[in-house]
């Protein structure tokens, strides 16, 4: 019965009847563009409902897709796993974070490595298990290593607050999480010596939806502004980006330039205004943050306020963690993926060296990567 009721949830936004609809009025509105546009969705979530249902193959041939970030454990550098890998490795520590974390590969192994090793490592759906482990655990030290984009940081955020309010005091942090607007404008415009991104040929963005269930759609407001690109806020079924894709082609069409919220019926443009003083309360923005494959992003990290510091695993362990930036494989060509710059089957190694049960780069690794979407769903293109 449950199942009925979950599936009538969402039947309507995979009707496939409207999904043709949709895709024929872009047809008709893409017959008025200019110019072709190409539209970058910024969440792998997107991509893979983009690549499941063949989104592709409805929109006409001056429409395209471009895919960016993906997710966060796409965008994690080497030197950010190699820190959950030494932390794994230290006497009495029990390391737990999100179950996407486990394959990702570093420069000494992955996490599932370290666990074979006899690391305790711990994978949980909510932040919340960390405070059962650490009591059943009393004499080992609980290290949290968070990941996301807005979208999980409250999870985190609460989760601080509870260590705090209980007195636990063997729960650690090592925060990881980043945020979307500033590598938006990274992929517009980079500021990273490394990272060409001045060639870019995004002319419109999906704006991410469950991110913005938290943060609001008001964070886009500057890229239609400054930037030239509109962006639409669209939710992550089939029938939702085919709308949202329709409503960037009217835009183009009409000559317009606007932030626009497709998934209205979860997003407003404040967001969760106690979500967000929650994570202002135990956050602050670090200067720079490496995102995997797009260089040093300014301001798009977060970390513990220093009035937390005592809860702070990378200052606990400071003297273990290495600070070496390191770079991917050289034949992966992740990086260029994740800025838009490439498609997966272009990587000469996708679907040989590099597939999910053999992952080389962050792309492929990841459930919610480009690269992992185009091998799944491969017969689709």
């Amino acid at each position: 019965m449950e199942e009925l009721e979950l599936k009538n949830l969402y039947d309507d936004f995979r009707d496939g009847d409207t999904i043709k609809a949709y895709a024929k009025i872009i047809a008709e509105d893409a017959k008025k563009l200019k110019k072709p546009i190409n539209i970058m969705e910024v969440c792998g979530g997107h991509t893979h409902t983009i690549m499941k249902f063949g989104l592709p193959q409805l929109l006409p041939e001056n429409v395209n897709f471009i895919h960016g970030p993906g997710c966060p454990v796409c965008i994690m550098p080497k030197e950010r796993i190699d820190h959950a890998y030494v932390l794994a490795m230290q006497e009495d520590v029990i390391l737990v974070t999100l179950g996407d974390m486990i394959k990702v590969p570093g420069s000494n192994g992955s996490l599932q490595d370290a666990r074979a090793k006899g690391a305790d490592v711990r994978f949980v759906y909510s932040p919340m298990e960390c405070l059962k482990i650490a009591e059943d655990n009393a004499d080992k030290t609980v290290i949290f290593f968070a990941i996301g984009f807005e979208t999980t940081t409250p999870m985190t955020a609460v989760l601080v607050e509870q260590v705090i309010k209980q007195k636990v005091p063997n729960i650690l942090f090592h925060i990881n999480h980043v945020t979307v607007p500033e590598v938006m404008v990274e992929l517009i415009d980079s500021r990273d010596v490394h990272v060409d991104s001045y060639n870019n040929q995004i002319d419109a963005f999906l704006g991410p939806s469950h991110v913005s269930v938290i943060s609001g759609s008001k964070i886009y407001d500057k890229f239609p502004k400054d930037y030239g690109r509109p962006v639409v806020v669209t939710g992550f079924e089939p029938v939702d980006a085919m709308q949202g894709i329709s409503m960037i082609v009217k835009q183009f069409v009409e000559n317009r330039c606007e932030l626009e919220i497709q998934y209205k019926r979860v997003v407003n443009h404040d967001g969760n205004l106690k979500a967000q003083a929650l994570i202002e309360k135990y956050f602050e923005k670090m200067s720079l943050f490496r995102w995997r494959g797009l260089g040093n992003v300014p301001d798009s990290g977060l970390k513990l306020r220093a009035a937390y510091a005592q809860y702070d695993a990378e200052v606990k362990y400071k003297e273990v963690l290495p600070i070496a930036e390191i770079e991917d494989h050289k034949l992966c060509i992740c990086g260029d993926i994740l800025r838009g710059m490439a498609k997966p089957q272009e990587c000469t190694i996708f679907g040989t060296a590099c597939k999910p049960t053999t992952p080389i780069g962050s792309c492929m690794v990841s459930s919610e990567g480009a690269c992992a979407a185009y091998y799944k769903y491969g017969n689709l293109i």
